[in-house]
């Protein structure tokens, strides 16, 4: 019997940044959809991703609403979600705890983490 594909949704206004992410999780076997801003990312969430990587700074809802939606909703509240943000500095501290405190499995920041590093933490968690 054949495994299905593990899905993972990535919600990136980036299109660099997503092509990057895609590339290397299709490498690694996974399905992988997108979003580019956090009302397109609610729609896609119903879809049924096994996983979430979520940027922070986005058009229209930023991360820490669209995983305040997302933790809220009976039907995706228990999709793991990745916060994978820029949004570091001083403020690093308060916008993890806010984002695992809403319900995030892990907060990473992109610049400290490659690719590689983002897809193994993927794979560990599925």
């Amino acid at each position: 019997m054949v495994a299905l594909k593990k899905t993972v949704l990535i919600i990136e206004d980036d299109e660099i940044l997503v092509e990057m992410y895609k590339e290397k999780l299709k490498n690694e076997g996974f399905r992988v959809i997108t979003a580019k801003d956090g009302k397109i990312a609610l729609q896609r969430v119903k879809e049924g991703p096994d996983l979430i990587l979520l940027d922070i700074l986005m058009p229209s809802l930023n991360g820490f609403e669209v995983l305040k939606r997302i933790k809220s909703d009976l039907d995706t509240k228990n999709i793991p979600v990745i916060v994978l943000t820029n949004v570091g500095s001083e403020s690093v501290d308060n916008d993890k705890n806010l984002a695992l405190s809403l319900g995030a499995v892990d907060y990473m920041v992109k610049s400290l983490n490659t690719p590689e590093s983002v897809v193994t933490r993927v794979k560990e968690i599925l």
